[in-house]
């Protein structure tokens, strides 16, 4: 893309320099060296990133827990808990949505469990018993992956869904 002093010049669109120039909309017809003289400026587009695992181009998120600290690396307390705030990697953000998921996938059975707890002479069917053990082993096993996803890339595949499969980080069982 073409800038002037930072700002981006579209092509097609006239635009007005510093000195109060105004240049043609057809500027793009200018070899590169008036561009030059002009004061314009190439600069590449940024590259792509997926926003979910990196910040910017080859700056990856942070897949730990990370303290708050000042530039001499006090403690910075959060000012609504008043204690030591903490910004969640990723590993903590996806264990919590796992829960989540797996609390979601239970609550609609969730009813069956408490109704057996204040009626013993109910049962719980074998097929909700099952998928329920399921749900937490589930959970179990997507939660000790992300544990062990020791870099970015290993935690980037755990949401690689395979041929007629479904990626680790969303292998949960069928619906009841």
């Amino acid at each position: 893309m073409w800038k002037y002093n930072n700002k981006i010049i579209r092509a097609g669109k006239a635009w007005v320099d510093s000195s109060g120039i105004q240049h043609p909309y057809n500027w793009m017809v200018w070899d590169d060296t008036t561009k030059a003289d002009k004061g314009l400026v190439w600069e590449d587009d940024p590259a792509p990133f997926d926003n979910k695992f990196y910040w910017a181009a080859g700056v990856a998120r942070e897949l730990a827990d990370t303290l708050w600290v000042d530039d001499d690396g006090n403690a910075v307390t959060d000012p609504e808990t008043g204690v030591q705030g903490v910004t969640l990697g990723l590993k903590s953000q996806h264990k919590a949505q796992t829960k989540q998921t797996a609390g979601a996938l239970l609550a609609d059975t969730d009813w069956m469990v408490i109704r057996l707890q204040e009626d013993s002479s109910k049962t719980l069917s074998t097929a909700v018993a099952n998928y329920r053990a399921a749900v937490r082993t589930a959970s179990g096993t997507i939660e000790t992956a992300i544990d062990n996803a020791a870099d970015i890339d290993a935690f980037k595949a755990l949401f690689d869904t395979p041929v007629n499969g479904k990626a680790p980080i969303n292998n949960w069982p069928d619906e009841l």
